[in-house]
């Protein structure tokens, strides 16, 4: 490794950090290196299932404007409500 940094963690995420090495037969720095490839792995898919989701909707022809507007309206009740 070529960098070294300094993180100000609270006492359960450090331990939590310890136990995981201890578990894994890794160094704390491992751990954190796997949290962060994991947490980015996963952000990264997350991300690509939404824009495909929206590919699909969108060449699926989206919605028609009467179900929208009948949305729309049901949203606007239900905020008068949340007011009462």
């Amino acid at each position: 490794m070529n960098r070294r940094t300094t993180f100000s963690l609270d006492s359960k995420t450090i331990d939590r950090i310890k136990q995981l090495a201890a578990h894994w037969h890794v160094s704390q720095a491992e751990v954190v290196r796997r949290a962060v490839e994991r947490t980015e792995q996963d952000t990264l898919k997350a991300d690509e299932y939404v824009l495909q989701s929206l590919r699909e909707y969108r060449e699926g022809g989206g919605i028609a404007r009467e179900k929208a507007d009948e949305y729309l309206q049901e949203i606007y009740e239900d905020r008068e409500t949340w007011r009462e």
